[in-house]
């Protein structure tokens, strides 16, 4: 066996492994391919880039995506730990700088002892100019000569390249699914017309009936700056509807299925679905008021804080495919973008996740080589804090196995690391990527109506476990 165990992406759930096996003294080599190749989804060369300053989602226990936070806190996680160092206002949210928040992972793998990062591209094969896939036939695969004598662990992302991900599919001998994932765009909050638009969370600002406009206004003044809102009459709002659902979409890769995963759904094929559907989404009116009429308004457009600086604002609910100039077009006739400088466009791309139903067990070991664990959104977790709880767990068990320990490091499905661990390990014919969720948790002996006490005495239950 080798001295060491080697971790295949330098992503969320990789950085977060490396970190967890390098402090226990077990070297890591830790493969990542940037800056020599880049994802359709990332543009920078450090680690653990994230694309979304909200990726953390709330800090609340009564939120599932919370609890997890609050157990790998719990657990020691790093990169929670630095989430929470790098944090940008967001109310009860964990939101973060970005470029901060990879930049710190970076300078910690970096400089902690028994990591050695190496910046190369694992796999063995190689794309002409199709689009498909050719493996030459005097090659062994890279990936199996990893595992054949040591720990490897394959957390690469739903951005699998190409190269790694036709050798995972020759391991798996399963057929690959896919599904989309999409970004929305940021925005220069300079550029926004603030006679317009209006700052404040939903509810916190919404007018009382019997409240003077003057004394409420004034009132909402010293709401929170996190949030800019953008508010539509009728008119203005069927005006955009019509636009958008007419606008012109990037045209996918022949090899790519439309198969769109329903949790980060582009805003034109929810538009498509009806006229009001996004004023009953994204685009919900309830608990504003429109700063022009005093009264609530047809639709409103929330835009969210997305770094510490506070000058680059993201649509909230506006993932999108639409191409870069129609982007520009469509959502300039937003009341309040109507100058808006874009500073980084939205993206929609292919996500890739093998069958962890059928393949790995709860601690992401691959049930065929089980020198091989899997973490990450590869897995079928789906979302950022759920990626680096399976790196921990991937992680905790690699331990294990090279200290030579013959048991599984496994949580109780009350906790929603186990409760992820055992969805993606449970046979499922209709097997779809899953966020953390209350769902997935076994529910309480007692029948609980009222939604926030129950997930209460559920969060409760399940830090107890710890």
């Amino acid at each position: 066996m080798r001295d060491y165990i080697t971790i295949i992406g330098g992503g969320l759930a990789g950085s977060e492994a490396a970190y967890q096996i390098a402090k226990k003294g077990i070297k890591v080599k830790l493969y990542e391919m940037k800056p020599d190749r880049f994802s359709p989804a990332h543009s920078n060369k450090n680690l653990a880039e994230i694309v979304c300053s909200n990726s953390f989602k709330s800090n609340l226990h009564t939120n599932a995506c919370g609890l997890l936070k609050e157990e790998l806190r719990i657990l020691d996680s790093l990169l929670i730990k630095i989430a929470d160092e790098t944090a940008v206002p967001a109310g009860q949210a964990l939101a973060v700088d970005r470029e901060k928040f990879a930049e710190e992972v970076t300078k910690r793998i970096e400089n902690m002892n028994n990591i050695e990062i190496i910046r190369q591209e694992v796999g063995n094969s190689f794309v002409d100019n199709t689009d498909d896939i050719i493996i030459s036939e005097n090659l062994t695969s890279e990936l199996k000569q990893m595992a054949k004598d040591g720990i490897v662990i394959i957390a690469t992302g739903p951005l699998t390249s190409d190269k790694l991900f036709k050798e995972i599919l020759e391991m798996t001998g399963n057929d690959n699914l896919y599904f989309y994932d999409a970004a929305a765009p940021i925005i220069d909050k300079s550029s926004i017309n603030m006679n317009i638009a209006f700052n404040g969370n939903r509810y916190e600002q919404e007018r009382e009936k019997d409240e003077d406009i003057d004394v409420w206004k004034n009132r909402i003044e010293n709401q929170d700056r996190s949030y800019i809102n953008l508010p539509m009459n009728k008119e203005e709002y069927e005006n955009f509807w019509n636009e958008l659902v007419n606008a012109e979409i990037v045209e996918l890769h022949n090899f790519e299925k439309r198969e769109i995963f329903e949790g980060c759904m582009p805003i034109e094929i929810m538009a498509k679905r009806g006229m009001d559907t996004l004023r009953f989404g994204p685009l919900k009116p309830v608990g504003f008021t429109d700063l022009r009429t005093g009264r609530r308004p047809y639709a409103v457009v929330q835009l969210r804080q997305d770094n510490s600086q506070g000058n680059l604002y993201n649509m909230v609910g506006f993932q999108t495919n639409l191409k870069f100039g129609e982007q520009k077009r469509v959502f300039s006739q937003i009341p309040g973008l109507e100058n808006a400088e874009f500073e980084k466009y939205g993206v929609m791309h292919r996500n890739t996740y093998i069958n962890s139903t059928k393949l790995l067990d709860n601690t992401y070991n691959f049930k065929q080589n089980t020198n091989i664990f899997f973490a990450g959104q590869i897995t079928g977790v789906e979302g950022y804090v759920e990626s680096i709880s399976s790196g921990l767990v991937s992680a905790l068990n690699a331990i294990n196995k090279f200290n030579n320990i013959n048991i599984k490091t496994e949580f109780s499905e009350l906790t929603m690391i186990g409760a992820l661990a055992k969805y993606i390990s449970t046979p499922n014919e209709k097997f779809q990527p899953m966020n953390a969720n209350f769902g997935i948790l076994p529910q309480l002996d007692e029948k609980i109506r009222d939604k926030k006490l129950r997930y209460e005495k559920l969060a409760d239950r399940s830090l107890l476990q710890f």
